[in-house]
C-alpha cells in the first residue's frame, strides 16, 4: 500500500475540475522553484522530454530541475488545460525568466502528461521555444512564489 507522500490527488480518472485542480498544482509547485518537492510528483521512474533533454527517473528529473532554475532565473509560470483523458493531462503553458546577463524571454510550450493510479506523472513530454521579450513586455508581475488567485491566466491574458 502506497504512503501518503506516494499518492498525489486529484487522481485519475480525471474529469475536467480535477484535470484543471491537478495543472494548477503543478504550476503552484513549479513556481516554488523546490527541484526537491517538485520531483515528489513524479513516479521513480518517470520518463521525460523537455526540449531535447531527456530524463529517465525521479533523480534525474530533480537534476534537471536544479540546472534549469539555477539558469532560469525569477521564473514565473502558468499553465492552462488543452485537453484530457481517463489518466492523460495535455496543458499549454508559458513562463517568463531571464539569464544571468538579464536578458528576458517568454517561454511557450505544451506538455503531455500520463499519470500512474496514485495521482503522480510517469511521463511528461514538453515542447518549448523562447521568444526573447524587453523587462517592460513582461506581463508577469507578480511575487516569486505561487500566482495569485486573481492573476490572468493564459487566454485571459492573450497568451
Amino acid at each position: 500500500m502506497p504512503t501518503p507522500a506516494e499518492v498525489r490527488p486529484p487522481l485519475p480518472p480525471f474529469t475536467r475540475e480535477s484535470a484543471i485542480e491537478k495543472i494548477r498544482l503543478a504550476e503552484d509547485g513549479w513556481n516554488s522553484r523546490d527541484p526537491e518537492r517538485v520531483s515528489l510528483a513524479y513516479t521513480l521512474d518517470t520518463q521525460w522530454r523537455n526540449r531535447a533533454e531527456f530524463a529517465r527517473n525521479r533523480a534525474e528529473a530533480k537534476a534537471f530541475l536544479i540546472r534549469k532554475w539555477t539558469r532560469e532565473l525569477d521564473y514565473r509560470l502558468i499553465k492552462e488545460l488543452w485537453a484530457f483523458t481517463d489518466n492523460r493531462i495535455a496543458v499549454r503553458f508559458a513562463y517568463e525568466w531571464h539569464d544571468d546577463s538579464g536578458n528576458w524571454f517568454r517561454s511557450y510550450g505544451n506538455e503531455n502528461w500520463e499519470f500512474d493510479d496514485n495521482g503522480l506523472m510517469k511521463t511528461r513530454y514538453a515542447s518549448i521555444n523562447d521568444l526573447p521579450i524587453k523587462e517592460s513586455e513582461r506581463k508577469y508581475r507578480w511575487p516569486l512564489g505561487r500566482r495569485p488567485d486573481d492573476h490572468p491566466g493564459l487566454s485571459e491574458l492573450g497568451l
